[in-house]
């Protein structure tokens, strides 16, 4: 890709408080990797925002909104976020919690008469707790297989009774998406408001997240939106070429699982509000509780294979909470219908990172390693190779 935008002098506004760029002249090693891996051929489009302290230390854009098309991806680019879109569904529910108007030890049975278990007792034992740390009993992924078929949540709901559980629950963690939306009826019957517009009120527009969506509506509403892309044959064929491709429907209609659009600056944002910066939206106390470790994911250790120094995994609610050379991590990543996304902050060190794409690249997950080992100052051969290229 031969499309790059840097930006090194944005300043972007949450409500509560101003965030403004310091990044020092010239580039770090880390933005010279960056570089190489936004400009080249396996990257359509992508957008990575750095937070320091409180401020906006990066913000590089590269390539284009759609393969063979000029438009280049700039800041006000809109992405699908995948899974990143399950930590604003927690944070919504911890504002509930924090004013009494809802429990995470409240029955999911409560508020959806949909959702069934095998076992009717252990349906009864569903926590808001479980279904947000992923611990409702289930195989991992239960039903996507349906929802991307077709079949609506509520129907597929109802289906969960033909599934063999895998454990008792809260015993065992197994990532969930229908199951993760479970949270929405909880919302929406607490609030008599719909999921989304509960989330427009209570963290989009206090946080100056103005490009923030919901739906395929959302996406598109104007033209500044980056297409999804592939490479179909591409584990036969490494020579295969990027294809747009279209959008569907279900996992939108996941809306706390995965349904939320956004920009890079307003997921800059988001992630200042995560590392403490916007205290009278999300005060310290829910953030503690967020991103607290409730159980052990010990498959990412295995999964995250370019995370070298990753040495602990758990889940708390809503977000991933890693060790990583002796370091926490607070982190998730999101991947859906060729679109990919990676939010990630240190809380020792106050600083954090989000990465959007609109192709699922081989590169893309090499830049959070990329990012761990510059701030924390480890070795990393393509942070070296970046210094002989240099």
């Amino acid at each position: 890709m031969t499309f790059r935008i840097v930006f090194t002098s944005l300043v972007f506004f949450i409500t509560i408080f101003p965030v403004t760029t310091t990044m020092a002249a010239g580039e770090s090693r880390f933005d010279k990797a960056v570089a190489e891996i936004g400009e080249s051929d396996d990257i359509v489009g992508l957008a990575v925002a750095v937070v320091r302290k409180g401020e906006l230390s990066s913000l590089n854009t590269f390539g284009v909104r759609e393969i063979g098309r000029p438009e280049p991806i700039n800041v006000d680019t809109t992405f699908r976020i995948a899974s990143l879109s399950k930590a604003f569904a927690a944070t919504v529910a911890g504002e509930l919690v924090d004013t009494d108007k809802l429990s995470f030890d409240d029955p999911i049975s409560s508020s959806n008469k949909d959702f069934q278990l095998r076992d009717p007792a252990q349906a009864e034992s569903v926590t808001l707790t479980h279904i947000l740390s992923h611990r409702i009993s289930l195989p991992p992924y239960a039903y996507d297989n349906l929802l991307e078929a077709g079949v609506t949540p509520s129907k597929i709901l109802r289906e969960m009774k033909k599934v063999t559980p895998v454990c008792k629950v809260g015993t065992c963690y197994a990532y969930q998406n229908v199951g993760f939306n479970l949270i929405t009826s909880a919302i929406e019957s607490t609030t008599q408001q719909s999921y989304e517009g509960v989330v427009t009120e209570s963290l989009f527009a206090p946080l100056g997240m103005s490009g923030a969506s919901f739906g395929i509506d959302g996406l598109t509403r104007n033209a500044n939106w980056a297409r999804s892309h592939s490479r179909p044959g591409y584990r036969l064929n490494p020579a295969s070429t990027w294809e747009v491709k279209a959008l569907k429907q279900p996992y939108y209609d996941l809306p706390a699982a995965g349904g939320v659009n956004a920009n890079i600056s307003d997921m800059a944002k988001w992630l200042a509000a995560q590392m403490g910066y916007a205290p009278e939206v999300i005060p310290p106390k829910r953030l503690t509780v967020l991103h607290t470790p409730l159980v052990a994911t010990p498959a990412e250790l295995r999964r995250n294979r370019r995370l070298s120094n990753l040495t602990d995994a758990h889940y708390g609610l809503g977000w991933r909470i890693y060790q990583y050379a002796g370091q926490t991590v607070i982190n998730h990543s999101g991947s859906v219908e060729g679109y990919v996304a990676q939010i990630a902050f240190l809380p020792e060190q106050d600083v954090g990172i989000v990465l959007l794409a609109n192709s699922r690249s081989r590169e893309f997950w090499d830049i959070l390693p990329l990012f761990l080992d510059s701030e924390l100052g480890l070795e990393n051969e393509l942070l070296s190779q970046t210094e002989l290229n240099h």
